[in-house]
């Protein structure tokens, strides 16, 4: 029995997760993986119930599962609560630390059915597999949190920290990723500025030594944005911290169409948790316009990187691009002479080609 530890979370985690179970469902009655779901609740409704966002319960619920699958957290009710409530700050970042998930991997597809649904010329995107690793335990978003002093001389301090250790395991985590790929890997810093990052360049050149079969480029992370969007080819595997790779996988979400494509998976510890990289996106929960593929996708990373069934995480993945060839759109990804679908819709069809 594998046990897999679902928290739809909030918005339209509760709409696209079921989507995504019903695909694991199929794949698990082609292939008997015996696969368990079990149900926990993370941030509002978690609240609701249990006064904080990461209760116990859904803790232990991962520590006991094989792998999570996450919706997404994040509404205008937790909004309002005090910082060290708001579910990203004291729900989504602590079960990354609490599972021991160092390395978030966020794979970024053209697909040719999608080329037209980027705003980028589809000459620029077409062709490209780009994988981004993320180092997502360590950085800004985990240091020391203050404000002290009042009026215009108020203070706010957020502090950036890295050990050697946490960078030289991102780093050969990225380099065995680059290793199995096309052999290139570009290691994303701003060594020009900070501290950190200077750290992070000499442990680079340092690691690169044991990867002699991988070519190693360094680039400042404004000249990455600025790459992303000019020549995309260029990349085959990105390291970076935490916050660089937040903010570049957004992105780079947009080469291939939207961020409702966008699959992650974040690994290092025993347990492994896959979600979406977009949002909760409150403005359309409810309304059957979200787009589960992303979900559905990081389902397929789950057969590949939990269940280590490779047949399995390629039947969903022919699957998704089935369903684009034959035209089927949600909202964020619609283009005229395509079929218009709704969440359920879009599920449905996947399952339909497995």
């Amino acid at each position: 029995m594998f046990r897999i530890a679902v928290l739809p979370g909030d918005g339209i985690g509760r709409e696209i997760v079921p989507e995504a179970v019903g695909v694991l469902q199929k794949i698990d009655k082609k292939y008997g993986l015996g696969l368990e779901f079990q149900y926990g609740l993370i941030s509002e409704d978690a609240y609701a119930k249990y006064g904080h966002p990461l209760p116990q319960e859904t803790i232990d619920l991962c520590k006991q599962s094989q792998a999570v699958l996450l919706g997404a957290v994040g509404s205008p009710q937790m909004d309002a609560l005090p910082a060290e409530l708001r579910p990203e700050r004291a729900a989504l970042l602590p079960i990354r630390k609490i599972l021991g998930l160092f390395a978030n991997l966020r794979l970024v597809t053209a697909y040719e059915p999608l080329l037209h649904a980027s705003t980028l010329k589809p000459e620029v995107i077409s062709g490209i597999d780009i994988l981004v690793v993320r180092e997502l335990t360590g950085g800004l978003y985990f240091g020391e949190k203050r404000r002290e002093g009042a009026g215009p001389e108020e203070r706010a301090v957020d502090t950036l920290v890295y050990t050697r250790a946490e960078i030289e395991r991102i780093l050969r985590f990225a380099f065995a990723a680059a290793h199995k790929r096309r052999k290139h890997l570009t290691s994303v810093d701003k060594a020009n500025v900070l501290t950190s990052s200077q750290l992070w360049r000499e442990v680079a050149m340092e690691v690169a030594k044991d990867y002699p079969d991988v070519e190693l480029h360094h680039m400042y992370v404004d000249n990455c944005a600025m790459q992303l969007v000019r020549n995309p080819k260029l990349f085959d595997v990105i390291v970076t911290e935490n916050m660089f790779g937040d903010i570049l996988t957004d992105q780079a979400s947009m080469l291939s169409g939207s961020l409702g494509m966008l699959p992650s998976a974040s690994l290092g510890g025993e347990v492994a948790l896959y979600e979406p990289a977009h949002g909760s996106a409150p403005d359309i929960a409810g309304q059957n316009k979200a787009n589960p593929l992303a979900t559905i996708l990081s389902a397929a990373l789950l057969l590949r990187y939990s269940l280590h069934h490779e047949a399995a995480a390629k039947d969903v993945e022919a699957a998704v691009v089935a369903v684009l060839n034959e035209g089927l759109r949600t909202p964020d990804i619609m283009e005229a002479g395509c079929t218009p679908v709704g969440t359920t819709e879009m599920g449905e069809a996947v399952r339909r080609r497995i």
